[in-house]
């Protein structure tokens, strides 16, 4: 081994010290593409549901409670945990996750030099025709990079970069999943109030068939008014079949966001549970769309959008040399069993430097493919930002609209009601036909309808607006 002495060290050291000038181009979050506030039409500046949800509390957007906080019902509690631990598409986004940090410490490893141990040993003919022997051994690093132009440490920003953005990609996993098992319970609770309503309809309508029948026998009624009341039979019974396979498709599509089959005993339990019971706390309005840039998914595509400014910085950096070190300190011996004993102790010092002159083009291309792709981020990012804005105002704009179109229902379903007890008071003392009371029975079936499909709007949306704002 050649002997360096360590006051030539210094220099080096010094270059160390002093080296390392990054090439990244400083990073400034770009302007979100959207106005500074909801569009007039998103009603953010209303409390919609307070007239038929009074006892409903009130949160302030931009303090939005953890799921646990939001969600009060046991059942659907025990489904959103049950879903947490065994989702596939959320287990996915945890792996992701998982290799994103593995990378990241590869990256970090790279910053530092790497060091081993190392014993080499040949055996030459000389020109008299005797061996020689020679063998040395020690620490040694080798081919390590010093990190003059930032290439490195870009790599590694680039690399943590990756792993807040996955870690944010399974935040949005979490909350998306939370929502969809919510309003996959909300459509379970609302099949079960469509089939007991179709069930009491046609019992109802059985009944009324009956007496229609003996009616006709005794010239009492028309063969019309006979069929009319068949038909409303079969509706009732085409709308029951309708509304048990959709129970059946909403049931499996809850048990693939949970990861395993309902639990007999949960689905005993959500059989009992009434959607006109249901009460979720009421999201206050006229929180800024400044806030937006707080959602798992935005974040996410901005840490994506930093991850390409600095993959910048390490193709800048591929066109200024690259130096690499190899350096060495160990012992060196003619006789193996004497290496460590009676061996020359030494250091080696291999500098290597490595300077682009001509790579057709490779270079350029590499550092184009970074720009654009840096661009290609900022797009994705703004569309981000922009399709939040969007969806944040529907679903303001939704629960202004669903809370008025709830209380007209219920008005319609009201007076429905009345309608057909005053018709069967008609008909009972020969003011009303026949048919004027099975319209009164199909237009308040109808009503009565309309009215759960839209209470199961009203509350979704109220899912996907604590969705939509980020979550708790």
């Amino acid at each position: 081994m050649n002997k360096i002495p360590l006051t030539s060290l210094g220099p080096l050291a010094a270059a160390l010290l002093l080296g390392g000038c990054s090439l990244m181009p400083a990073y400034e979050r770009p302007t979100a593409p959207v106005p500074a506030h909801w569009p007039a039409s998103a009603g953010a500046t209303a409390q919609p549901g307070a007239s038929h949800q009074p006892d409903s509390a009130s949160v302030a957007a931009d303090e939005l409670p953890d799921w646990q906080g939001f969600f009060s019902d046991p059942a659907l509690r025990q489904l959103i945990e049950t879903a947490l631990a065994h989702n596939r598409d959320l287990r996915v986004a945890a792996l992701n996750l998982e290799q994103a940090r593995a990378q990241l410490g590869l990256r970090r490893a790279e910053q530092w030099p790497g060091v081993g141990l190392a014993v080499n040993g040949s055996r030459t003919p000389n020109s008299s025709g005797d061996i020689t022997s020679s063998y040395s051994g020690g620490l040694l690093v080798t081919a390590y990079e010093l990190d003059f132009f930032g290439r490195v440490s870009s790599l590694k920003e680039q690399a943590l970069a990756q792993y807040l953005a996955s870690e944010a990609g399974r935040q949005s996993v979490r909350i998306g999943l939370v929502a969809g098992v919510a309003q996959g319970w909300l459509a379970l609770l609302a099949d079960q109030a469509q089939l007991e309503l179709a069930r009491q309809t046609l019992s109802a309508r059985e009944a009324s068939l009956g007496l229609i029948r003996l009616r006709l026998e005794h010239g009492a009624t028309s063969e019309l008014e006979l069929r009319q009341a068949e038909s409303l039979i079969e509706n009732a019974r085409v709308t029951l079949a309708q509304f048990e396979r959709q129970r059946a498709q909403d049931e499996n599509a809850l048990a693939l966001l949970l990861g395993q089959p309902l639990d007999p005993a949960l689905r005993a339990e959500l059989a009992a549970q009434r959607l006109t019971a249901l009460q979720l706390p009421q999201l206050a309005a006229g929180l800024p769309s400044q806030r937006l840039t707080r959602r798992p998914d935005i974040v996410q595509a901005e840490q994506q959008l930093i991850a390409a400014n600095a993959n910048i910085g390490a193709a800048r950096a591929a066109f200024f040399p690259r130096i690499s070190l190899t350096t060495g300190i160990g012992s060196a011996s003619g006789e193996l069993s004497g290496l460590f004993k009676d061996g020359s102790w030494g250091f080696t010092l291999a500098p290597q430097l490595l300077l682009p002159i001509f790579d057709a083009g490779r270079n350029q291309a590499g550092l184009d493919a970074a720009r654009a792709g840096r661009e290609a981020a900022l797009a994705q990012y703004e569309k981000a930002i922009q399709s939040a804005f969007r969806e944040v105002a529907d679903a303001l704009a939704g629960r202004e609209t669903l809370a008025r179109q709830l209380q007209a229902q219920q008005a319609q379903t009201t007076a429905d009601a009345r309608r057909l007890d005053l018709t069967e008071l008609r008909l009972r003392h020969g003011a009303a036909s026949q048919l004027d009371w099975l319209d009164a029975q199909r237009s308040l079936y109808a009503s009565q309808q309309a009215l759960t499909q839209t209470r199961l709007a009203y509350w979704q949306n109220q899912v996907t607006l604590y969705k939509v704002l980020g979550g708790g």
